[in-house]
This record gives C-alpha cells, structure tokens and sequence, in this order.
C-alpha cells in the first residue's frame, strides 16, 4: 500500500489512494501510531468522482472513527493532486461528507486556496442537544468551570470557548470534557480562543478523535466565525496556531474561505507486516 506524507502547518496527514476496502478502523489506528506505525493526525482516502463532482475525500481521524471535514486536510489532500498533476491552477471541487468545497492551488503548490462553505450556529445542525436554537455565548459549568461556549458547523461540530488565556493546559485539561460532553451527541472539536485585535486571534485546539493538535483548518474556521458572531472581530482574520497562522475569511453570511501552506514530507511504501492481523 502506497502512502504520500504531508504536513499542513504541524498538521500531517498521510494520504492513500484506492484502499478503502482494506482501511477497517484497527489498520487506521496501526498506520497512524507514533511508535508502532507511520504516525499521523489521520489518513486521507482520495478517489475521482463521476462527472462534475470533482474528486471525493475520506477523513479518518487516529482513532479509527471516521470525520466529516478538515481544513488542513483538504489543503493537503489538494496539494497531493497538484503534486500528481491531476489538478493545476484551475478550481477544482472536493466532496467530503461534511460538504462540498472549491479548492485552488496557488503560489506553485505552496499556499491552497479553500472555500469551507458557510458556518451554521444552529444546534440542529452541529449538532447540540437540546430545544432547537442559536447556541452563541452559552453559559455551561464543565469542569468546575463557568464557560461560554459558541456551537459551530463548518460541516463538523466546534465548541468555541473564548478565554482571557489560551494555553495547551487549559485545552488538555477542559479539551476532553467539552468533547465527550452529552450535550455533543457526535462529540465536538474545541477551540479556546484569546482574541488579539479585531482581525487576529490565537487558538489552542482539541481535536475530536485525535486530541490536542498543533493546528486544524475547520478549527480555524469556527473560531473565526464565532468571533465573528459574537462581534469580537471582522473581515480577513489570521488565526494563530502552535503550528502556525491561517487566513480565514468570514463573509456576510459567513460563508468561509481559508487559505494556507502545505507541504510534502515523504512517500513510501507500508510494509505487508503493519498490514497483517488487524480486525
């Protein structure tokens, strides 16, 4: 099985082509150990659709379970097909099971252009439980905590917690209780967010399935948009990572475009060993 290894701001991913049958849920969390495996945030199952639908992009998440969206994996899945020549300067549309999304490869591979498609706050849509609303600026005791949380879909579920610190021991420590909480049937990713200025912010993130996490796009996208929201910020925001700094923009609607780095770290081979004897 033939792997291509990329990383999206701290964010690595491995991309696969043509192995759905073979990835069941134990081989993904084999692949992705650290110490036992190749070691990566998630593989990227690519494949090209009929007709006008583009290419179609499997996420699977270290754990084994299987995500709707990611923002550093889709730039990293596009900078894989720039790098395969399917693609070239042109849009091109990626179908992932959080949506569809246009991508553009720009800079000669070094920066891709995404737009995420609009942020919903409705509960129905992240989903949260409760009476169907708006959840913006909640107030929620997690963790012997007071938190205000902003519930966000980008096509997968965020919880935005806005703090006046935004440390890697606050999201190790609340990043587990928030994505568990009940009131998260799917689980939820989480963003703790210390705004900088109206168009810069600083995030730390855990991530659904995967934990704390240099840097994730949709991340950055729902952290944006909740600042947005709760008029914290405007227009063209850079959001600051451990890994690194995206552009997100955020639209009228609050319609989504992302642009930011990645790049190629190696391709090989996995060994017919690693492959044996997963369930």
């Amino acid at each position: 099985m033939k792997f291509h290894k990329y990383q999206a701001i701290g964010n690595d991913y491995l991309v696969i082509d043509g192995a759905s049958g073979q990835l069941t849920s134990s081989l993904v969390r084999r692949i992705c150990d650290r110490h036992f495996g190749i070691g990566s945030d998630g593989i990227l199952l690519g494949a090209q659709a009929p007709s006008d639908r583009g290419f179609v992009l499997r996420i699977f998440n270290p754990d084994g379970s299987e995500a709707e969206k990611s923002g550093n994996g889709i730039r990293i899945f596009a900078r894989y097909l720039w790098d395969s020549g399917l693609v070239g300067g042109e849009f091109f549309s990626v179908l992932t099971k959080g949506g569809q999304v246009r991508c553009q490869v720009r800079d000669n591979g070094k920066h891709v252009f995404v737009e995420m498609g609009r942020a919903s706050f409705q509960s129905v849509d992240i989903p949260v439980a409760g009476t169907p609303r708006e959840v913006v600026d909640e107030h929620h005791d997690i963790g012997n905590e007071a938190l205000r949380i902003t519930g966000v879909s980008v096509g997968n579920p965020h919880c935005v917690v806005h703090v006046d610190v935004a440390t890697p021991e606050v999201a190790h420590r609340l990043g587990p209780l928030i994505e568990n909480h009940a009131m998260f049937p799917n689980r939820t990713n989480v963003q703790f967010v210390k705004v900088l200025g109206p168009q810069r912010i600083r995030i730390e993130i855990w991530e659904r399935g995967a934990g704390y996490t240099l840097a994730s796009g949709s991340s950055a996208c729902a952290a944006a948009a909740a600042s947005v929201r709760l008029g914290l910020c405007n227009g063209e925001i850079m959001v600051d990572m451990p890994g690194g700094t995206l552009q997100v923009g955020v639209g009228p609607d609050f319609s989504l475009t992302m642009l930011g780095p990645a790049k190629k770290v190696a391709s090989g081979d996995i060994s017919n060993e690693l492959l044996e004897n997963t369930g």
